[in-house]
């Protein structure tokens, strides 16, 4: 996937994107929980980056049968190198956008998606595929980011740079969080042609031994590659303070806690 809509160039950042992964573990346990993959069953995992949740389900069923896909060939390399370099003998992946799925009608019997619809170029598209893929009584679940507002790290990214950078450069906030609002998912997924299913909001938290430990992530991770890149020379340094004083509210006792929410889609075709 390359940079649009202000993303990140998901192909070029796709050997460091594994610095995230501890923060999403959350969301993926919570996905597998409620999708409850049995022996024998054939699940995708659409949008799966890096490998997961798809490599850690491997790990616990391995009699069921798993695809993980992604549209960016970087995320798809790394993940496959992890199941060679663990033997795993029932999870593969392929190149693949989520709107154009190569598989036939009803071949699934469970469909998950960690934070990937919302950044699709044709999430409706992609929903619709989803449908197709998936037996009739199938399962499957997602999680979306919810409003800018419980989107906390991307907020102290808009506020650091919305003054600092182009419109163009500016993190992507609008896409990010496009499936959030109250009712959006909803509409979506009954598009799609899904009639049961219900959408909830959860809550989980980035998790750092401390300020410096968060921000070395972020600089190690590209994720805001392209913002850094644009700011004025000198400015750097600037951003971090900024977003360090954000981070202050933040601090336990337990190191930094950020609370984040997303939006979980659960339901049966």
């Amino acid at each position: 996937m390359s940079a649009k809509n202000n993303q990140p160039d998901w192909d070029k950042i796709a050997e460091k994107f594994d610095i995230f992964l501890p923060q999403l573990a959350p969301v993926g346990e919570a996905l597998l929980e409620v999708l409850a993959v049995r022996p024998g069953d054939k699940v995708l995992d659409i949008a799966s980056g890096t490998g997961e949740p798809a490599l850690t389900l491997a790990k616990r069923q391995p009699h069921a049968q798993i695809t993980g896909i992604d549209a960016a060939d970087g995320m798809v390399r790394v993940a496959q190198k992890k199941v060679a370099a663990e033997r795993l003998q029932n999870v593969a992946f392929r190149a693949m956008p989520a709107e154009r799925l190569a598989f036939a009608d009803d071949a699934f019997d469970k469909v998950l998606c960690r934070f990937g619809v919302m950044l699709f170029e044709d999430p409706l598209q992609a929903c619709r595929e989803m449908h197709r893929v998936l037996k009739p009584g199938g399962d499957f679940v997602l999680a979306v980011w919810s409003t800018p507002e419980t989107m906390t790290t991307l907020n102290w990214a808009v506020q650091v740079f919305k003054d600092r950078v182009p419109d163009e450069h500016q993190p992507p906030m609008a896409k990010v969080t496009s499936l959030g609002q109250p009712g959006v998912l909803d509409e979506l997924l009954d598009g799609a042609g899904f009639a049961e299913f219900r959408v909830t909001p959860r809550r989980f938290d980035y998790q750092y031994a401390s300020f410096e430990a968060y921000w070395s992530a972020m600089e190690a991770s590209d994720i805001l590659k392209q913002q850094f890149e644009a700011l004025p020379a000198g400015e750097r340094d600037t951003v971090r303070d900024e977003i360090a004083r954000f981070a202050r509210d933040f601090q336990t006792d337990h190191g930094l806690v950020i609370p984040h929410e997303y939006l979980l889609a659960a339901g049966t075709k």
